[in-house]
């Protein structure tokens, strides 16, 4: 029986885990960390007769004097794909390769949008799934939000055992529309066809998938290596994650990669970075601009005028209106960029017009993005928890009313903050720092001349206190927007915007009560 070794005890891991092991490996999974959560986890998995290891690294160089070195190995995406018992398995020859890699291979046969970037990509890829879905297409969310892709993989691979292939293959070709030469064979569809519901990634996936609409992180793409897309997006660029890329050259290559192996690519043109980039590296791309047709780059993208999203397939086709700007719920330009890259993909995919309305209409938003949680006394208090870097938090601040009592800290990241700085000037009335970020953010702050902070420490410090300064500056809004990652206090940005919107609701409770 073939050996895999999967590392990294996260919901990828376990999903690669239960992937090889239904193809007939014997898996062994391993974490170097321990808990009471993985602890539960292992003896789960033991039932399937999936090994874990917990507390454990695995020694290439005992397992090759024993001549018992895995044929394969699996990386969850956390883990570093430049770790040095990672360089060794590959400098002895064992494939190693990440856990979207493992899905790609055996989803390649359905159409995939994927959707990479600095900053936008979890809005873009949950409003694309739910237009796509809206269209009556089986197309999960899956990656970075969502289903692990190794569950989709999964979820596939057991229909497959129990229909035949020739039934899946029509059904398959039935479900989504072909491009060809960049023109659509676009079949009518009834209303009663275009039905769909924004997808809950907690329940089970429901029958075979049309579409795979996945988020992918750098350190996804950084480990994959035939993964090739219908449809790539690339939503931002900024520097992020240089801890582990190292440069920012790097940084962009690996997010390069996946848009290269794209055969149809759409950039946000409004992106400084890529927008200089343009069409000397991509000229066959389609962009986006939500200034007007004459910020778009090249002769065919998505733009917006007048209040509508327009598309414009090539040099020669007449511009098309497709959905109101107004009719997405969320606020700031940032994701009217998102509306028009999301538009792009289903336009790009024969997607009818009616059900990028409706889908539009309906989109919630995404959970700890720009998420308003609770009104008390005319202030908004809103969760931008996933504001994880400096130009996520400056969009967060760009997007609310003034005057904003601001929440920010956690665990530092490398980047500019200058912009970030310049807009905490314009818009907040006071700032509470938390984490372990707050005295450099503090001296950071002084520096620019910015003194009205306090350093609070933790969020159930900060929430009554941001109550109170709203009170007394007349603020509308109290805005979570960290501009760090959580892991100082969090095991991650959901779980950090879990409590604010806890704490705040439980506030306003007491307050009412």
């Amino acid at each position: 029986m073939p050996e895999a070794l999967v590392i990294g005890l996260g919901k990828s891991g376990v999903a690669a885990a239960r992937l090889l092991k239904q193809e007939g490996w014997e898996v062994e999974l391993c974490d170097r960390n321990t808990s009471p959560n993985l602890l539960e986890q292992q003896q789960e998995l033991a039932k399937e007769q999936i090994t874990v290891k917990l507390g454990h690294t695995p020694d290439f160089e005992s397992l090759n004097l024993a001549n018992k070195l895995p044929k394969l190995i699996v990386v969850s995406p956390g883990v570093p794909w430049d770790i040095p018992i990672l360089l060794k398995a590959r400098d002895l020859g064992i494939e190693t390769i990440g856990e979207m890699e493992l899905a790609w291979r055996h989803l390649q046969d359905i159409p995939w949008v994927a959707i990479t970037g600095t900053n936008g990509k979890t809005t873009t890829t949950a409003l694309t799934a739910a237009i796509f879905q809206a269209a009556g297409f089986n197309a999960p969310a899956c990656g970075n939000i969502g289903y692990a892709a190794c569950e989709v993989a999964l979820n596939e691979k057991q229909i497959e055992e129990n229909e035949p292939q020739s039934t899946q293959s029509t059904q398959r070709e039935e479900g989504f529309k072909e491009i060809v030469n960049e023109s659509f064979l676009v079949e009518e569809r009834s209303k009663e066809d275009i039905q769909g519901t924004i997808e809950n990634p907690k329940s089970k996936i429901q029958g075979s998938v049309d579409w795979v609409i996945g988020e992918l992180s750098s350190y996804q793409i950084e480990s994959s290596v035939t993964l090739a897309p219908k449809i790539g997006i690339w939503t931002t660029f900024t520097p992020d994650h240089l801890a582990r890329h190292q440069t920012l050259e790097n940084y962009y290559n690996i997010k390069a990669k996946l848009l290269k192996n794209s055969q149809l690519q759409i950039f946000n043109g409004d992106d400084v970075y890529l927008n200089k980039i343009g069409l000397n590296q991509w000229d066959n791309a389609y962009w986006t601009s939500v200034k007007g047709a004459d910020f778009l780059i090249g002769e065919k993208g998505f733009y917006i005028e007048n209040g509508w999203v327009i598309e414009k397939l090539s040099a020669n086709s007449p511009p098309q209106k497709i959905v109101e700007v107004s009719a997405l719920r969320m606020v700031g330009e940032h994701n009217q960029q998102n509306l028009l890259m999301s538009v792009g993909a289903a336009r790009l995919a024969g997607i009818e017009i009616a059900a990028i309305c409706r889908a539009v209409s309906e989109f919630p938003g995404v959970p700890h993005r720009l998420e308003h949680i609770c009104t008390w006394s005319e202030i908004d208090f809103i969760n931008d928890s996933k504001a994880t870097n400096y130009d996520a938090a400056e969009v967060g601040l760009a997007s609310v009313k003034s005057p904003v009592i601001l929440i920010a800290g956690g665990e530092a990241k490398a980047g500019d903050d200058t912009a970030w700085l310049k807009k905490i000037q314009d818009k907040a009335a006071a700032v509470l720092l938390i984490g372990s970020a707050a005295n450099a953010f503090s001296q950071r702050l002084k520096e620019v001349g910015y003194n009205n902070f306090e350093i609070v420490e933790t969020m159930d410090q900060a929430i009554p206190r941001s109550a109170e300064l709203a009170k007394k500056y007349q603020a509308s809004v109290v805005l979570l927007s960290p501009a760090c990652a959580s892991f100082d206090q969090y095991p991650n940005f959901e779980i950090r915007g879990e409590h604010f919107r806890e704490l705040c609701l439980s506030w306003v409770d007491k307050m009412q009560g």
